[in-house]
């Protein structure tokens, strides 16, 4: 499964769990406030009704008590004025506010008696106790609807098909009821409302997340078909993926690293070529005195001459491959660089030793103007950097007029180096490739002196550069960071 898909099912299923997860919420969180308003409308109502009902029985007359004998009960029986609390048949519905509809009264007197209002019991369960009530009801209670309940049930709160409330009144017992039905009916109306908002909410939701996805993750698939060519090896065809956050800078990276990749490849192409014709000119040579030696084209003092150049060239030839193998190894091996401290003053003064029959016979003058300073040391491999800098002087012995000039000094915390002469300077041209392989220039030999000074300074941690001063003359600058031991 694609990456687009995978991220797509995984938001629309955990949308999906959270939407339901809050219509659940939501459902009991209306029902329980419902049930808690009518609650405290029904308590309102009693106290109400309450203070209505205590009126009531202070109006109470002999005559209406009188009345009450002509009253029957449910089964035709005569009702004993005697057996109720006031003697008087009590209309709570008439006490009931028209705002209230659907709500029962219900009033008992302090023996358990139904007095009046709409029972919400059978016919034959009307007891308020385990024991019994009256058998003997208001004929009111003929309009009372049959449920399976006691009143009892009701009132220890075990019938969770009505919402109650229970108040005491002069007359015994006033309670108050209504149907969880109604309240159940307005909650699910609401909630179907509510979950229809969810429902369109979380489909905008993931159409959005489906946007979102497609704009996240297209970059992602750019990067794969630009990650294909680099696999290709086209690194020319590889385009910048223009993106933002970490995606843009991955991005990035792919884009330098096809140029990187692309230069590489052009400079092992150009390593080869170059390689090749720096191995035949001096093979050549060899071959072609060897010829000529062997058919006796040379003879006498010419034959010397002849073996003299086979010599000189294989000497060039072996020096080619010497310093070619030098660049493998500082490219690939780890064991060849040996680093140690190493103090920049006995650096020099050996290289000056070394390359002084060089500037003796150019006639060249050596300036080393490097302080005394114990601080002067580095971390590296002693016999290498020593190498870099044979190379680097004998370079600049090549080109120089009349001296070579070498300063050494701490700035910014780092140890530079820097050497320079009163030559031509280096061609424009060539100072963007001038540590390349096989770059070089018009006295130049085999173009791989520079090529390991830069491999060797960098194995050092250090940074070298070339450039041309305003005055004339070439300068180039070594940097390494000084020896954490000093």
């Amino acid at each position: 499964m694609k990456l687009v898909h995978q991220i797509n099912l995984a938001f629309g299923l955990s949308l999906a769990l959270i939407l339901s997860i809050t219509a659940v919420l939501i459902h009991y969180v209306l029902l329980d406030h419902f049930i808690g308003a009518q609650k405290s409308d029904l308590k309102t109502l009693s106290a109400a009704m309450s203070a209505t009902l205590s009126q009531a029985e202070e109006n109470v007359t002999p005559a209406m008590i009188q009345d009450m004998g002509t009253l029957q009960n449910v089964n035709g029986v005569a009702l004993d004025p005697s057996k109720t609390t006031s003697g008087a048949v009590l209309d709570v519905a008439s006490a009931i506010p028209a705002g209230y509809a659907g709500v029962e009264a219900i009033v008992t007197d302090p023996n358990g008696k139904v007095l009046t209002g709409p029972l919400p019991l059978n016919a034959t369960s009307l007891k308020a106790t385990d024991s019994s009530f009256s058998a003997v009801t208001p004929a009111l209670l003929q309009e009372a609807k049959p449920v399976t309940s006691s009143l009892q049930e009701l009132w220890n709160g075990k019938d969770g098909r009505y919402v109650m409330n229970v108040s005491a009144i002069p007359q015994g017992t006033l309670t108050l009821l209504t149907p969880m039905s109604k309240i159940k009916a307005i909650e699910q109306a609401l909630l179907g409302r509510l979950v229809l908002v969810i429902f369109i909410v979380g489909a905008i939701l993931f159409l959005l997340s489906l946007f979102i996805t497609k704009k996240l993750i297209q970059p992602l698939m750019n990067l794969k078909q630009e990650l294909k060519k680099v696999k290709e090896r086209h690194f020319t065809d590889v385009q910048l993926v223009r993106a933002g956050g970490e995606i843009g800078a991955v991005a990035q990276t792919v884009y330098e690293m096809a140029g990187e990749l692309n230069r590489f490849n052009q400079v092992q192409k150009q390593f080869f070529q170059n390689a090749s014709h720096e191995l035949k000119t001096p093979l050549m040579s060899i071959a072609g005195y060897a010829e000529g030696i062997r058919d006796g084209v040379f003879e006498g003092e010419s034959v010397r001459t002849g073996l003299d150049v086979i010599l000189e060239e294989s000497g060039r030839l072996g020096k080619i491959v010497t310093e070619m193998t030098l660049l493998a190894k500082l490219d690939s091996e780890e064991d060849i660089f040996k680093p140690s401290e190493v103090s920049l003053n006995e650096l020099l003064s050996e290289m000056a030793e070394r390359v002084n029959p060089l500037l003796v016979k150019k006639n060249l003058k050596l300036h080393i103007d490097c302080p005394d300073n114990k601080a002067l040391v580095i971390m590296a491999d002693r016999d290498k950097l020593l190498q870099a800098l044979l190379n680097i002087v004998t370079n600049a012995a090549r080109y120089a007029k009349e001296y070579i000039h070498i300063t050494g000094s701490i700035e910014k915390g780092k140890v530079e180096l820097t050497v320079t002469d009163d030559g031509p300077g280096f061609p424009q041209e060539l100072l963007p490739t001038l540590f390349h392989r096989f770059v070089k220039g018009k006295d130049g030999e085999s173009g791989l002196g520079l090529a390991i000074a830069r491999a060797i300074v960098e194995r050092c941690g250090g940074l070298i550069q070339a450039a041309n001063r305003q005055e004339g003359g070439a300068m180039i600058t070594f940097g390494f960071p000084v020896s954490k031991g000093v």
